[in-house]
């Protein structure tokens, strides 16, 4: 398949992943849960079909990173099903959508990489689009509690940008085995978790329910997934980062037509300040090709 349709089919799938988790009769924590091992499953079988073994010998310090990195996913997943709860696919994705300019912000502490200029100006730019679209007024049907909503958002796209810092030091393992180990770590995490809080509610699942269960773990994560980073192995950076933003247009989209979810034209502007800014600080000459 070609690398391009690939990323557009993984965005694609993501953008949509709202309409299925709504329709899951159980907890953030346990849909979190069992995507990731329905998703695991899948692809550990078809890598076992192909004979193609996970590089568990060479993993050095990476384990480590990638056991961290999976917790992080795991929990990013409970707060971004959270915050669909609580406000409008659109305001809960644009708010997710802030993780690229988490990253940002962290490098110059943690890696001790002077801002740029330019990346002081996208910075400041998604930062006010951020208020924009957390400010509800006139728009009182944004969801149960909106400010509750973009909060977990929030919490969801700092765990988002967890898992990108961890990635970003991780090297003997790559592509889809990362993911594979990644999704087991988030496993070993959240099953305790559940256990000691929510519990499993299985029996309050009706057919409905289970499809989309059954389209999240297999479409949304094992698919989407390989597609994605078979994708990025052929893509040069600056083409999967503009592919990437498929993601956030086909969620806002289907929000505002689909669902018919109210959103602010205040709300709208600072949605599209925020992927216009962390876009253009994407789209770096000197990282092109990357």
């Amino acid at each position: 398949m070609n690398a391009k349709l690939e990323m557009i089919l993984s965005m694609a799938a993501f953008g949509t992943l709202s309409l299925f988790i709504r329709r899951i009769p159980l907890s953030s924590a346990e849909v979190a849960l069992f995507r990731a091992v329905i998703a695991l499953a899948a692809i550990a079988l078809a890598k076992a079909l192909r004979k193609k073994p996970l590089p568990l010998r060479r993993m050095g310090r990476d384990a480590l990173l990638l056991f961290l990195s999976g917790a992080a996913m795991g929990f990013n997943w409970i707060f971004l099903f959270e915050a669909y709860k609580y406000t409008t696919v659109s305001v809960a994705t644009l708010s997710y959508y802030f993780a690229p300019v988490i990253v940002m912000a962290a490098c110059p502490i943690l890696f001790h990489e002077r801002m740029t200029k330019k990346e002081v100006l996208c910075f400041a730019g998604s930062t006010i689009g951020l208020i924009l679209v957390i400010n509800p007024s006139g728009n009182p049907g944004a969801g149960v509690d909106p400010i509750k909503g973009v909060l977990f958002g929030l919490a969801a796209a700092a765990l988002y940008a967890t898992v990108i810092l961890l990635n970003k030091q991780i090297s003997r393992v790559s592509g889809i085995d990362r993911t594979v180990l990644q999704f087991g770590a988030a496993i070993i995490v959240l099953a305790p978790y559940i256990l000691l809080t929510t519990g499993v509610h299985l029996e309050a699942m009706d057919p409905t329910g289970w499809l989309c269960l059954l389209a999240v773990g297999l479409l949304h994560s094992a698919l989407a997934y390989v597609l994605y980073f078979s994708a990025l192995r052929a893509l040069p950076g600056q083409e999967a980062a503009i592919l990437s933003y498929i993601d956030p247009l086909v969620a806002v989209l289907l929000s505002l037509t689909l669902l018919r979810e109210p959103v602010s034209a205040t709300q709208l502007i600072g949605g599209a300040m925020i992927l216009t800014f962390t876009l253009a600080n994407e789209l770096n000459p000197s990282k092109r090709g990357a």
